[in-house]
């Protein structure tokens, strides 16, 4: 049985094309332009990253780019908001602890 709605009786749902891309070394797919997050969640990533002062993990929270809940690297950008990146062929995407500064 299927964890996620198919059909709608007023929304459409459509997909971009397959697409491969990188977490933590291992390849994975996706939809392109889905939200980074969302492939993850599918794929069964839950851990995002974790909390700089406790270390303590954080998954996909609010998904409208208010929280510090889902900061990624992303091809070696950091503080990247997956909820809001859409996902594009070949990304690499890692964890990273806590918010990292601007230099």
């Amino acid at each position: 049985m299927n964890d996620y709605i198919v059909e709608h009786p007023i929304l459409r749902f459509t997909h971009g094309k397959r697409v491969k891309f990188t977490f933590e070394e291992e390849e994975l797919e996706g939809y392109e332009n889905e939200p980074i997050a969302a492939a993850l969640h599918a794929a069964g990533v839950r851990i995002l990253s974790y909390s700089e002062k406790h270390k303590r993990p954080r998954g996909f929270f609010c998904a409208v780019g208010k929280c510090s809940s889902c900061l990624m690297e992303v091809d070696g950008r950091q503080n990247v908001m997956v909820c809001m990146e859409p996902l594009r062929p070949g990304m690499k995407v890692r964890r990273q602890k806590g918010r990292h500064q601007s230099k």
